[in-house]
This record gives C-alpha cells, structure tokens and sequence, in this order.
C-alpha cells in the first residue's frame, strides 16, 4: 500500500493564495528598512554548530533541547553542522569574515528567511519559523541614540505590517562586568529561596540565573518579585539606559520598563526589549532584541577593535496570528488570451509570449473550451482585459479586446496588440 505523506510536525505548506499575503508583508518590511538605511543580507540556513554554541551560550534551551543538527557527509566528518536557529550569529559570523568592518565604518543589516528549532510545536511556535531581523554591528555602532533607532524600526515595522498597538517592554542588563556582578548577587539572593524554584530554575540557578527573571512558573515568580526590584547597575549603565529611554521619549514611542526582562540569550549586554501583541495568548511576544556588545569578539572580531552592536527579530507567523483574519490581496494578471477553436491555439500561445516579453502579464486557458467557460475563467482570474481570437479575427490578423470591467469591445490588428495593450492599461 502507498504510504500518504504528510508535511512534517511543527511546520506548514505556505500555498499560493497565502504567499501572495507574504509577498506584500515582506515587501513592506523590506521598504521600511530601507528607508532607515538598512541594507539586505542573506546567510545559508544552517552553519558550523560550534558558532550557535559559542554565541547563544551551552546554557541555553536552544542549544540544550532545540537545536536542529545535521548528520556529516563523508567529506564533512571532521565538521558538524545545524539548522540556524536565530539570526544574530550568522551575521555576526558573515560580517566578520567577509572584513565588513574595513569597508564602512557602521554596518546596518537586515534579513528575512527561515529559521529552525526542535522544540514541541504549539500556537506560536513552529520547528520552522520566518523572521525579519536587523543587525546593527561596527566601532561606530555603540550609541544609545542607535538602540534607539532600533527599538522604532522595530514598532514602525509591526505598525506598518498591520499590527495593532504592540506593547513595547525594555530593560538593562548593563556591562559585561555588571551581568558578572549581577549574576553573583542574584545567585546569592535566590539560594535563600531555592525550595520554592521550579525543577527548571534549580537547574538555572546554577548554569544561568538571569533565566530565573524569565520563568512563567507563579511560584517563581512571586520569588522573583519578592527579590527583584531592579537590577543594581554601575552608574555608566545606568547613565546609559536613561539616555536610551530618552532617545525614545524624544519620538514619542511609549513604553514600559521591565525589571525582570533579561531575554533568554547569553550575548545580551546593556539594552534589551520585546514586543508583545494581542490575540496570541501566553505566547504573546511577536518581536525581541537587544545589545550584543561583546558577541563580534566572542566569534574572533579583531581584538584591538571596540565594537557596538545591536538587533532584533520579528516572527512573521506570530505577526500574522496576531492580524487574524486579513484579505489575501488578488493574483491578477492584466490580460487573458482566449482561442475559440483547437487550431487557434498556436495563435493564442504565440500572442501570449509576445504580450510576457514586453512585460505585460497574461495567461490564457490551455485546454480551449467554448466561449462561455472560457470567459469564465478570464473573469476567475483577475484579468482586467480579453483577447479574443475567433474566425474573423484570424481571417482578418486581428484580435477582439474585451474590457472586463466596462464591458466593452475593439477589435485590434494582431501587430499592433502590444502597443493597444501598453496605452489602455491603468498605470500601476
């Protein structure tokens, strides 16, 4: 017996009427970013394993439970490979080695694909997702003013992609050497509450206790809340933190500061932040980001360097389930050809081609059939005019233009159709 294959668990078929909805969210999010001066990057989707260890810390959930590895070719045994899993170190990766940091003093970058993670699918949580994201990375990229930008492109995007009054949440985690104080004192502070951790946070406690901060369990977080009011940052940090809110202020872009927001990633330093939305339930984040000062070193940036660097993801499914229900926009095409006998349908197909290398789309009804079926599909699909060859405008080398819309007729000599064509079609 066949065996009916089924997509895998945790990912879906995006079908055609649907891609038409991610063509016009990522033609928007491309527009918007460029419009910051970002410029467009794409890395391969799965990379040494080693880097997403070395960057999101062996501490990590992605790295302990998600991530996706790949068996070794023969050629490759020495070297083992993994789906990317997030964004961030790929670029890193990329702007290290290709010397971006030689060419242009700032590098402001931005991606949209696919990433993957082996973790239990749920609403909001697919083994392969989509993200937008940006990366700001460069010895000029350390201004707070830049973590400002980042944040609003961030809300201007989810804005301009339809979502409806994202909640932006923000917080320190100061310098390298403050997480390294901080953690210390958090260590200490929670090891008098370790009775009433989760299992999870237990284990946290011990590898990284900024996880704790994070935790959704209530016994945690009423330990949290009663340990936590704010983070004890140096005076710089602090210093720099209040010039970020103030930036954002300056452009009026409302937002909540959240003591016990710490991101799940090791390489975060000073600013991070998320984006929430409605109608996503417990999992409710559609976007994060944050500051990753010491990342471009961690993965062999020049030592004598000072880097900056800052980004964000947005997930694209969890935009779209936040929108909920949202009119596909229609597949046009400008004209659609139509032979009223088999013997006319070399004519058509050859009117067809003339009419796609002058950059007018069309489509024509392969299998013939009578005028009536015919037009029918011409109106199914979108078409705003008709061309109709039947055995006087064969006999005549001309062809009948049916506006779709006005319902109204010409006849047109054959060599002349294109340029008929290009003078009635609404400019776009």
């Amino acid at each position: 017996m066949n065996k009916t294959f089924a997509v895998p668990r945790g990912t879906s078929d995006i079908l055609p009427d649907t891609v038409l909805l991610w063509e016009a969210l990522e033609f928007l999010a491309r527009k918007v970013c460029k419009s910051y001066g970002y410029k467009e990057v794409r890395t391969p989707i799965f990379e040494d394993t080693n880097l997403f260890k070395r960057s999101l810390g062996t501490t990590t959930d992605i790295v302990n439970k998600q991530l996706l590895e790949l068996a070794s070719s023969k050629e490759d045994q020495e070297e083992g490979y993994a789906l990317r899993p997030e964004g961030t170190a790929a670029v890193v990766r990329s702007y290290i080695e290709n010397d971006l940091e030689k060419k242009e003093p700032l590098s402001k970058l931005f991606y949209i694909g696919p990433m993957f993670r082996g973790e239990r699918p749920q609403k909001g949580r697919l083994r392969q997702f989509h993200q937008i994201g940006v990366e700001v990375l460069g010895p000029n990229a350390a201004s707070p003013l830049l973590d400002a930008e980042v944040i609003a492109l961030a809300m201007q995007l989810l804005r301009e992609l339809g979502v409806k009054e994202p909640q932006l949440k923000i917080n320190s985690l100061g310098s390298k050497e403050d997480k390294a104080r901080i953690s210390s004192w958090l260590r200490a502070e929670f090891a008098k509450h370790t009775d009433r951790l989760c299992p999870d946070c237990r284990a946290r406690f011990e590898r990284n206790v900024f996880r704790v901060l994070d935790c959704k369990n209530e016994s945690c977080r009423k330990v949290v809340a009663q340990v936590v009011k704010d983070l004890p940052l140096s005076v710089p940090s602090q210093e720099y933190f209040k010039q970020v809110q103030a930036a954002l202020k300056s452009v009026n872009i409302p937002f909540e500061v959240s003591p016990h927001l710490v991101r799940g990633l090791d390489y975060y330093t000073h600013t991070v932040f998320e984006i929430t939305a409605a109608g996503l339930g417990s999992q409710d984040a559609v976007g994060a980001g944050g500051r990753y000062n010491g990342l471009v070193h961690e993965l062999g940036g020049n030592p004598k360097v000072s880097y900056g660097a800052i980004g964000f993801a947005l997930g694209i499914e969890r935009i779209l389930l936040s929108l909920g229900e949202v009119p596909i926009p229609p597949a046009n095409i400008n004209i659609f050809v139509m032979s009223m006998k088999e013997e006319y349908q070399p004519l058509a197909f050859l009117v067809l081609q003339l009419l796609r290398k002058s950059g007018i789309s069309a489509d024509m009804n392969f299998a013939g059939g009578s005028m009536k079926s015919q037009m029918g599909k011409a109106d199914k699909s979108g078409a705003r005019f008709a061309l109709i060859l039947g055995e006087e405008e064969v006999k005549n080398k001309s062809v009948a233009v049916k506006d779709m819309r006005q319902s109204t007729q010409e006849t047109v000599a054959l060599d002349k159709i294109v340029e008929h064509i290009k003078n009635v079609l609404p400019e776009e």
